[in-house]
């Protein structure tokens, strides 16, 4: 009756609509608050959790946080929806603090579940409604024929991903068709979908951009790993003085010290998913922070925070 926005409805909308509820702390909440903002509605965020993209560093919620909130948007944490109404086409929502907020339309960006449930896994073996679990090559356990790519498999659920998965299974697929092993026909290891693992690369669209791939430092502590993060600002780096006045952004990497390799890298900044290609190369590779040292970077650029962020790893 309330009929809420998803994705889908944020995406495609012909009109900003004068007030707009977010609820969610994600990449899409933030994504979209930051849009209709910008578009001139009169957003409020409610986020359930202490902050924002709780699977990013802290910082990159933060940056965000504090973006969205100069921005005009009325950022809420530690908030849940009580309940929501519809009253002569107003949205009512109640949170758990008694609050009442009043909006022309109210997005829920808080997941998905996997539209599973009437294409006949029963007949397969699988349960209705379910995530696909599948092996590196995409082929669904317990199957023989069946490959599963993009979201519903649970692995990474980013566009990027899933067209890369594509590419994994469709090369699979033809391989076992021809009736060639797989290991013999696979020079680049282009049957497993590694990058599923240790080396997701992913943007969030706001302003500023947060752009992250591996692991935060949080994640390969919990993994076992030991491992040193090294912080730069941003206003280190000649190059982002002449992007964009005032520029503000932080990076991170954080370096497995026993193998002197990176695990993972934030940026947060205007424009930063331009530079995480090249962390993921480092990242997927393992290269050396010693080779590192000689992947120059061109000056006046962005890109030299790697000279500052490998500066400080050297020094300190």
């Amino acid at each position: 009756e309330v009929k809420p926005w998803t994705s889908r409805e944020a995406t495609s909308a012909k009109a900003a609509p004068g007030r707009l509820v977010v609820v969610g702390g994600g990449v899409v909440a933030t994504e979209m608050a930051t849009a209709w903002q910008a578009l001139g509605s009169r957003v409020t965020l409610l986020v359930r959790g202490k902050g924002l993209l709780s699977r990013m560093e802290p910082f990159a919620g933060e940056l965000v946080a504090e973006a969205l909130t100069e921005a005009g948007v009325d950022v809420r944490t530690g908030t849940s929806v009580e309940a929501v109404t519809r009253e002569n086409g107003t949205v009512v929502v109640v949170t758990d603090g008694g609050d009442r907020i009043e909006a022309d339309e109210i997005l829920f960006a808080t997941g998905r579940t996997p539209r599973t449930d009437d294409i006949g896994l029963e007949a397969v073996g699988l349960e209705p409604g379910s995530w696909l679990e599948v092996d590196d090559s995409l082929r669904v356990t317990g199957s023989e024929w069946l490959y599963a790519v993009g979201d519903v498999n649970h692995r990474a659920l980013l566009t990027h991903q899933g067209k890369y998965q594509a590419r994994i299974a469709g090369a699979a697929i033809a391989a076992r068709a021809s009736g060639v092993p797989l290991l013999e026909s696979d020079p680049w290891g282009a049957h497993a979908a590694t990058a599923d693992h240790a080396a997701v690369p992913q943007v969030v669209f706001t302003d500023p951009e947060a752009a992250a791939v591996g692991l935060s430092l949080a994640e390969a502590e919990q993994a076992g790993h030991r491992v040193r993060a090294v912080d730069v600002e941003f206003s280190s780096v000649a190059g982002a003085g002449l992007y964009a006045e005032g520029y503000r952004g932080r990076a991170r990497m954080v370096v497995d010290v026993e193998r002197e390799i990176l695990l993972g890298v934030t940026f947060v900044g205007p424009g930063v998913g331009e530079l995480i290609h090249s962390a993921s190369i480092a990242v997927a590779g393992q290269v050396p922070v010693s080779r590192l040292w000689h992947a120059v970077p061109s000056y006046p650029t962005i890109s030299e925070v790697w000279l500052r962020l490998l500066e400080s790893y050297r020094d300190n």
